[in-house]
């Protein structure tokens, strides 16, 4: 067996090269992801810098702990505090009277030269005693690292799952389109006594030879590759300037057995297939495609429709915020594409017959795309692929970017917002109203499971605030805002007008008792909670908006030390329409991969079913037609196969915006979907570049 499969390889390894590029390029894709992943597990230790001499730090809590239901007992759970509370002064004052103390900067932490177990016994749970690199915790953001690795994270596990989807989805075509030009030569085989099973194994034992032999070149190529990725992330804005990858071998093997996997994977169906392939086909002479689409792939492919479906109008239903967040958006378009790619050949043939071509060219590219109904899915269902995430992933954060943008712009009515950190107080000049604004959070227990932490917006003048503003208000009223009330938004557990919600305050202080003066609708996210500033310590304004007053107010404003802005240039300055560049770069990673293999999915489809076509060419040579016409009907034949493949892709596309603005609709948000036509176009065109060109080269050699 083993002889025979080597030799198979042997004489057809044009027909494997691209299943063979396809998977070698996603193991090397995973591997490299994979290194990339284990360096963003773990931020570099850093030495403490604040308090770098002090063998002991006193320092403020910086957690909220609180009791919450586990099962039938309880458990503390903590929540970051905005900044650490201040030490007490009686302690301090202790501290101070036993040993040297070194004070840094701000009361929130002190250093202390003494043994560590004699100040814990001092401290008791007053503060915090911090010894060794628990030290780093009094450093100002000492989480930054930590916190800079938590995008790239997200982004290159988001890679990881498209890059496994879509490995796995051209293997698989490329195994079953390989099969299916094979079908003569199985028959051949079960003529001279092969069994089902013989053909089944065989079939295997090839995959699991190219799976061996691409796994081991993409894990060369992953070695490679991961100080490319991580220098592209540095430069790219998306990784802290210190990042690099480290050498673990976990993802090495993960990459490696995933990609024989997927080759064992992509062959079983075809294997199935190719074991039912009785004597008889040995002498078929036409081509035509009677069994395109088996029962179990339309069950499959129906199921998967059906799931992606559900799950769009279930989210819809349940949770229609959640539309809106890039995880979302990015791996729910996945069932839909595979499952209409797996039913693509029901769609095919009626697609075909309602192109309208003059000519003999015209209906030999419509009676041939509606005939070999395999070929035209083949070709089409790569596409499909690239269009949908074009559409879907660029689609749907445009979308989101524009409705954030407008619904910004539409909650205020200011003339003028200023915006800059800790800006100065203003004092509003004749006839001016000024609002300003600065950021906090609360923290409110959700039910008696969990403790939830909200940012918030801290008012300081809740009457010009309420006349500067459009909040969408489903009941109440924000002018009722005072020091013992608070304005929560539709996510809040406790949401009755006139209720009243426990909250800690950003320090940790609390709980406090506030009466809910007004609910609003919840929106694209960032609709309230809003409290005074008497329930917001430590919070500094970092946005004015004001009306009125001329250019004496305008004045004022400058002097606040932030940047004025007219209301509508701080909206498009606040929520620009392309979104952040660091965004983009991370959409641009996840479709350049889908692309890569699909142009490896069109070249490798193309090539070989070309290739075999040399006997029909041929006749129709011998019927009249010119070299010219050939070739027009063999790209007309690509071009229509990629039309359609666009055509499923925009499909799956609408059904994501359309659900996307019906839960924008649903959240009382601006509704302002965006298609990006432009890089739509852009994918389907290198597609339609790619499938010219894999076919008519081989065309043309046949006609010579």
């Amino acid at each position: 067996m083993l002889t025979v499969v080597l030799s198979g390889l042997r004489a057809r390894w044009a027909s494997f090269l691209g299943g063979f590029v396809a998977l070698a390029l996603g193991v090397g894709l995973l591997a490299t992801l994979g290194l990339g992943l284990s360096a963003t597990l773990h931020a570099p230790e850093r030495p403490p810098q604040r308090f770098a001499s002090s063998p002991v730090v006193v320092q403020g809590q910086d957690r909220l702990t609180l009791d919450v239901r586990r099962g039938p007992g309880t458990a503390s759970v903590a929540q970051r505090l905005d900044r650490p509370q201040p030490v007490d002064s009686e302690l301090l004052r202790e501290l101070e009277a036993r040993w040297p103390v070194t004070p840094s900067g701000g009361p929130d932490a002190v250093g202390v030269a003494a043994p560590a177990a004699e100040v814990r016994a001092l401290v008791g749970d007053r503060a915090q005693v911090l010894t060794g690199d628990e030290r780093r915790r009094a450093d100002p953001d000492h989480d930054r690292d930590a916190d800079a690795l938590v995008g790239v994270n997200a982004l290159l596990g988001t890679s990881g799952g498209v890059t496994a989807f879509v490995s796995v989805f051209v293997v698989a075509s490329t195994f079953a389109f390989a099969v299916a030009l094979r079908r003569r030569e199985f028959g051949l085989l079960r003529t001279a006594g092969a069994t089902p099973g013989q053909i089944r194994r065989l079939l295997l034992a090839e995959a699991s030879a190219l799976g061996v032999l691409a796994s081991a070149a993409g894990c060369a190529l992953g070695a490679a590759g991961a100080p490319l990725l991580a220098r592209a992330l540095v430069d790219g804005g998306l990784a802290p300037a210190w990042f690099t990858v480290g050498g673990p071998v976990w993802p090495f093997h993960a990459a490696f057995w995933t990609g024989v996997a997927v080759a064992l994977a992509g062959a079983v169906a075809a294997s199935r297939r190719a074991g039912k392939v009785g004597p008889t086909a040995a002498l078929r002479e036409a081509d035509v495609d009677a069994d395109a689409l088996p029962l179990g792939r339309a069950l499959l492919g129906t199921g998967l429709l059906l799931a992606g479906l559900g799950l769009l109008v279930w989210t819809y239903a349940t949770d229609p915020s959640a539309l809106l967040k890039r995880k979302t958006y990015t791996t729910l378009p996945m069932l839909l594409i595979t499952g209409i790619a797996l039913l693509s050949p029901l769609l095919v043939r009626p697609a075909a017959r309602l192109l309208r071509l003059r000519g003999a060219v015209g209906t030999l590219v419509r009676e041939n795309s509606a005939a070999s109904v395999r070929r035209t899915a083949a070709v089409a269902a790569p596409v499909l692929v690239t269009v949908a995430l074009a559409g879907t992933l660029f689609g749907s954060a445009a979308s989101v970017t524009r409705a954030k943008g407008a619904e910004g712009r539409e909650q205020t009515v200011a003339e003028y917002v200023v915006s800059g950190p800790a800006l100065r107080p203003v004092t509003a000049p004749a006839g001016a109203v000024v609002s300003p604004t600065g950021p906090t959070s609360v923290f409110v227990r959700d039910g008696d499971a969990a403790v939830v932490k909200y940012g918030a917006r801290a008012v300081t003048d809740p009457a010009a605030f309420a006349e500067l503003t459009r909040l969408p208000v489903v009941a109440g009223d924000p002018r009722d805002l005072d020091d013992r009330s608070i304005v929560v938004n539709e996510e809040f557990e406790r949401r009755r007008v006139g209720e009243t919600v426990e909250v800690w305050r950003a320090d940790g202080t609390g709980p406090v008792r506030l009466r809910i003066a007004a609910v609003l609708a919840l929106g694209t996210g960032d609709n309230g909670p809003y409290v005074t500033r008497a329930n917001a310590p430590g919070s500094v304004p970092d946005r004015i908006d004001a009306r009125g007053g001329g250019t004496a107010a305008v004045r004022a404003l400058e002097a606040s030390g932030g940047t004025v802005r007219t209301a509508d240039a701080w909206a498009e300055a606040a929520r620009p329409s392309n979104g952040s560049p660091q965004a983009r770069l991370g959409m641009v990673l996840v479709l350049g991969i889908a692309l890569v293999y699909t142009v490896i999915g069109l070249a490798n489809t193309l090539l070989m079913a070309t290739s075999v076509r040399g006997g029909e060419l041929a006749s129709l040579r011998l019927a009249g037609a010119t070299r010219a016409q050939i070739l027009r009907v063999v790209t007309g034949e690509a071009t229509l196969a990629v039309a359609i493949g666009t055509l499923l892709g925009l499909a799956v596309t609408a059904l994501v915006l359309g659900t996307l603005g019906a839960g924008l609709a649903a959240l009382s948000a601006p509704v302002a979907l965006a298609l990006p036509w432009a890089t739509v176009g852009a994918a389907a065109g290198v597609c339609a570049a790619v499938a010219i060109a894999a076919s008519a080269l081989p065309a043309w050699r046949l006609t010579r």
